[in-house]
């Protein structure tokens, strides 16, 4: 659904003021939108011209005639119309949406003429990146007839779209792709944009989205596309954007049919069929007026293997904002994954602890009452009595929920490991790296690493911990790094789109790098794990500054190409939780434990990553 957090005109007065500025509305430049005439005789494809931004925008119209194909009756409240004629130009759109901003006074099937205001909505807003949707606003609208069959849609198929994703943005217009003239047989960006309003239909579809709480899901018209074995589709890569991806929402209200749920994997099954939208939260949208039926695969939560006697096992968890505020029942399915989906490692590091009066802005920073009630739910569900290690952060200084002062935290089975403490470790204080007893030794243990760095402003810092197990020092640093907020989307009118968040996670695996070599320096056959919520991908800028100077390799990468993921994001199944190891670990066996991301209820949204090894 369409919102934005700017007004509506405000958005729609910076694509006209741009759009004027690169000579792409029609007249003069020096004009305003004001001063523009209205225009009559138009038809639709008229208004959506043969690139991103409408000739028209910014201009009155007048008695603009089509059939009506859809009603939206919640979010961005209007209607799309389509001319039933056509000019014949696969990169002209016949249908566009009417926004009306209340309940629409029209029914699917009605002939309208409709005359107003031709704008370019950016949802989420300019700075956002997004491309826009072309909309008459401020709309009078004349019901000519009812009851008319709508226009024929267009079949959307594996066929028909494009494998190229997108063509290269225009240098002189800042990288962006909106003053290109559209080449739908080319780009699969460029085919999408030319049904921009038009009704459209797709068949039976694989599910690579699960249902999610705003009653959408993802599917692609692509099933052979970077497939993988449980029915995702793989994003391996910044040239893999997965052309065939296509959410889908209900025009349906939830009342008379609710959403269906449905995992990855699912098929939606028969003709799905309604106008195609563009929208900030997945960009290409089918708006069904029809809805297929999910078929249920099946897919089920996996279980990794128990470690060996001789093998230590080492993971990391994302538990999504965990706090003694949230129901028994999350604390109660978070343990039972640790003890069954997880087999109880030895070490587990987790991402995202709260303090004890979670999203409460009231200065407590201790998670002493979370971390109790984590580790006495694990035991009840028959596993190991985890102790902790953490340092508390300073009040609101490291990122997320205002309040909730998320930190990492490890918990560790004493029976199978020891933790090596040395005292002095707080929020602000730097952990370092000596050399005793012939090997390397943290100067802080737990102790957080570089706090006073730039890198981790207004985010999470690295905590280190010393462990011992059957004999042996194991060094683990356990990162939840800068998020991917701010980034442009895969639908950005840049291509290809800005990612400003990697400036900083830049910083903050070179700060990590530059500490691991401090400890391979003290001792090069040290076992170290760096491990976490990295918030990048595998192939990305931050993984290769992790693994700079080959301090560090990238354990997921020992996967299949197929089986590298442990998020999902709008049908994209991509790597954000990583664990890498040092030159030492040489031999080790890595699983990404899939329980979450795929599937429409969920625990957390990420799945947690576990190694295996012998030290």
């Amino acid at each position: 659904m369409l919102s934005s957090v700017v007004p509506r005109t405000s958005a729609v007065a910076a694509v006209v003021a741009a759009a004027l500025a690169a000579g792409l509305l029609a007249g003069s430049a020096n004009a305003s939108a004001a001063d523009i005439d209205t225009v009559s005789q138009v038809r639709i494809h008229d208004i959506q011209g043969s690139t991103r931004i409408s000739p028209l925008v910014g201009r009155q119209v007048a008695d603009v005639p089509g059939i009506v194909t859809g009603v939206r009756t919640y979010g961005s409240r209007g209607f799309w119309f389509q001319d039933p004629e056509g000019d014949g130009d696969a990169a002209t759109s016949e249908g566009v949406f009417v926004f009306t901003g209340s309940a629409p006074k029209v029914s699917v099937g009605d002939r309208v003429t409709v005359s107003g205001t031709v704008t370019e909505y950016v949802p989420g807003g300019t700075s956002s990146g997004n491309q826009s949707l072309t909309e008459i606003t401020r709309p009078t609208v004349t019901v000519v007839s009812s009851g008319n069959e709508v226009p024929e849609p267009v079949t959307v198929s594996a066929w028909s779209v494009p494998c190229a994703y997108a063509p290269e943005g225009d240098p002189a217009a800042g990288g962006s792709i909106n003053g290109l003239p559209l080449a739908p047989r080319e780009y699969a960006l460029d085919y999408y944009e030319s049904l921009e309003g038009a009704n459209i239909r797709i068949g039976t579809s694989r599910v690579v989205g699960a249902t999610d709480p705003y009653a959408e899901l993802w599917v692609t018209v692509k099933p052979w596309e970077n497939d993988n074995r449980r029915g995702g589709t793989v994003y391996g890569s910044y040239e893999s954007q997965n052309t065939g991806r296509l959410q889908i929402q209900s025009l349906i209200p939830l009342a008379e049919q609710p959403f269906p749920k449905a995992n990855v994997g699912d098929v939606l099954t028969g003709t799905t069929e309604g106008p195609l939208d563009f929208n900030q939260f997945g960009g290409y949208t089918l708006t069904a007026r029809t809805l297929g039926t999910v078929h249920d695969r099946g897919l089920e939560r996996e279980k990794t293997l128990r470690q060996r006697g001789g093998e230590l096992a080492v993971a990391t968890y994302n538990v999504e904002n965990l706090d003694p505020s949230d129901p028994q029942e999350k604390f109660d399915a978070l343990a039972k994954a640790v003890v069954e989906n997880l087999a109880s490692p030895d070490i587990l590091a987790l991402e995202e602890i709260q303090d004890d009066t979670g999203a409460k802005n009231d200065g407590t920073v201790s998670a002493a009452g979370t971390l109790k009630k984590f580790t006495d739910a694990i035991v009840t569900v028959g596993g190991p009595a985890y102790e902790w290690r953490s340092v508390d952060p300073q009040n609101n200084q490291d990122g997320g929920q205002p309040g909730g002062n998320i930190r990492q935290v490890f918990l560790f089975n004493p029976e199978r490991v020891s933790f090596t403490d040395r005292a002095g470790g707080d929020a602000t204080t730097a952990t370092g790296v000596v050399r005793e007893h012939g090997g390397a030794a943290l100067t802080l243990s737990p102790g957080r690493v570089d706090p006073a760095s730039d890198a981790w402003e207004d985010s999470r810092k690295p905590l280190a911990g010393e462990f011992t197990f059957r004999g042996r020092t194991v060094f683990v640093i356990a990162n939840h790094f800068g998020s991917k907020g701010g980034d442009e989307s895969l639908v950005s009118h840049h291509q290809p789109p800005n990612r400003s968040s990697e400036v900083q996670r830049l910083k903050q695996a070179q700060a990590v790098n530059a500490f691991v070599k401090d400890i391979l320096k003290a001792d090069r056959r040290a076992d170290v794990l760096v491990l976490g919520d990295i918030n990048d991908f595998e192939f990305s800028h931050t993984t290769q500054a992790l693994t700079d100077g080959g301090a560090l390799y990238p354990a997921i990468k020992s996967l299949p190409r197929s089986e590298r993921y442990s998020y999902v994001y709008q049908g994209n199944s991509q790597v954000l939780d990583q664990i890498l190891t040092s030159p030492s670990i040489d031999r080790f066996s890595y699983d990404s434990v899939h329980i979450n991301a795929e599937f429409a209820d969920q625990d957390s949204d990420h799945d947690p990553q576990v190694l295996r090894f012998r030290p």
